[in-house]
């Protein structure tokens, strides 16, 4: 609904007093800012009013401005070390963007009764589920004495990527919106990518940018991952060969610096999307012959790979002295490797200790392993609701693949499909649904792929037939008698 129109409940007069409140308050942080507080923090409240008025008078603007700042808005540390986990808290600027969207969402539902604060979806019971078992185990967690303030603030993190799924669902009009939408986020992937390759020459592992003084590559790994499975199953699926070209030409770009993150777990996360791809695909037979030839040409392709690649795979296994070393029979495996394993075997005792709800969000220590994390800080009501979670998203996609007509949308919705198996492969070796820079383009795309059936539905839905129009009869100007029309 169009502010300024009429409806009931005074929505006109409640949208007018909510702009002239947010013209105020601008005002008013810029009185207040410029002569008491530093320029740098009067410009940010600035923008996060006007932010706030844009939003209330267009939600998809929201959308975009999140969908650029996924991974390229800046972060910094809100804590001191050793404040969870032995980590800092990491505070992002997109963190306060979706804040003030999300308060400017509220606002706008509260003045127009007609839209819905959530809307129905097949992943609302599961996120609700996860949502509810992740806290209460905190909270159970704190007060056994095992979770600081600070596992509060993880819970709320991993509700930030929702709040993404929910703004995507609530807010996007038609096919053209939501192909406006992915052309967004793929024009954020070609410039972090064409960051990354500017990182190559440095010699240092390539990581996304803004990412403070350490750099995260497994998460710039896992992200390259996503939207490379996305681009490659639009390429496979369309007919249209300029699009197909440039889904390629994407694909290419981000392969160069996701091989330079010399990141072992969106290595392993790869050959499982790339099968996703080749057996659903309409071009199976060339995707299974691609496949084939690789495998095939293996031992040559090890040898072209740049040396640094070569080093990091074969780095698996060697194990260090004065180290933790697991070894599988003969074979001993590198302390990073080796200390993913020994998390999974401290988290199978953790979870016999409490296996309902386990100790709270960062209440057993770090680990970076998703199916361990979440085992054993969530128990088995958590995990269970994990399982449930990615479940439903398997399903649903596979479903909008098999439901939807145009050829882009089923190459997204397959893209999709690929890319979460990846990433659950992932998730062996890192927290992968728990990072915000990987879990919020994958929700971004994950409500555009559900969205998609119901906006082809409603576009293909037959239009009513026109309502005849009755003329009354006419009356006789003498006698006042009705004399219908053509007599």
């Amino acid at each position: 609904m169009r502010l300024g129109s009429t409806s009931p409940g005074g929505a006109p007069v409640l949208g007018s007093v909510v702009m002239i409140g947010v013209v105020l308050a601008a005002a008013y942080i810029l009185s207040q800012g410029l002569t008491r507080v530093s320029f740098t923090y009067t410009l940010g409240g600035l923008a996060a009013i006007m932010l706030f008025g844009l939003v209330f008078l267009r939600n998809d603007f929201g959308i975009y401005v999140v969908t650029f700042s996924m991974l390229l808005s800046p972060e910094f540390a809100a804590g001191g070390g050793g404040v969870a986990e032995g980590r800092s808290i990491i505070v992002r600027s997109e963190d306060f963007i979706l804040i003030v969207i999300g308060l400017a969402w509220m606002a706008k539902t509260a003045v127009n009764k007609e839209l819905g604060l959530v809307a129905k979806t097949p992943l609302n019971r599961p996120i609700l589920f996860y949502i509810v078992a992740s806290a209460l185990a905190t909270v159970l967690g704190s007060l056994w004495g095992n979770v600081g303030w600070s596992g509060f603030f993880y819970v709320l993190k991993y509700v930030e990527y929702f709040v993404v799924y929910y703004m995507v669902v609530n807010n996007v009009q038609d096919r053209a919106h939501a192909r406006r939408l992915v052309i967004a986020a793929f024009l954020t992937a070609a410039i972090v990518s064409l960051v990354g390759l500017a990182q190559i020459p440095s010699g240092e592992r390539v990581s996304a940018p803004f990412e403070g003084e350490v750099g995260e590559p497994n998460t710039f790994g896992g992200y390259l991952l996503l939207i490379m499975a996305l681009a490659g199953g639009i390429a496979l699926e369309t007919y249209r060969f300029r699009l197909r070209v440039v889904c390629l030409g994407l694909v290419a770009l981000m392969a160069v610096p996701f091989a330079f993150t010399l990141s072992r777990a969106s290595y392993v996360g790869l050959p499982p999307a790339l099968l996703v791809l080749a057996w659903f695909t309409r071009q199976r037979k060339f995707m299974v012959g691609l496949v084939l030839f690789l495998v095939v040409c293996s031992p040559i392709l090890v040898v072209t790979l740049p040396t640094s690649v070569t080093k990091r795979v074969l780095y698996t296994f060697e194990p260090e002295k004065g180290q933790a070393t697991v070894r599988i029979g003969r074979v001993g495996l590198d302390p990073s490797t080796s200390a993913r394993l020994i998390s999974f075997r401290s988290a199978i005792d953790g979870f016999l200790s409490r296996p309902v709800f386990g100790y709270g969000v960062t209440g057993f220590g770090f680990m970076d392993a998703q199916y361990a994390r979440v085992l054993v800080e969530t128990g088995a009501v958590g995990f269970a609701a994990f399982a449930w979670l990615v479940w439903t998203v398997l399903r649903s996609s596979f479903s909008a693949f098999r439901t939807l007509r145009e050829p882009e949308d089923r190459g997204l919705a397959l893209g999709f499909l690929a890319g979460t198996i990846g990433l659950l492969a992932h998730a062996i070796g890192s927290n992968t649904f728990i990072i915000v820079r990987i879990m919020e383009p994958f929700w971004f795309f994950a409500g555009i792929v559900l969205m998609l059936p119901q906006l082809e539905a409603v576009e293909l839905a037959p239009l009513p037939p026109p309502v005849p129009v009755v003329m009354p009869p006419r009356l006789h100007p003498a006698q006042g008698l009705p004399v219908r029309l053509g007599r």
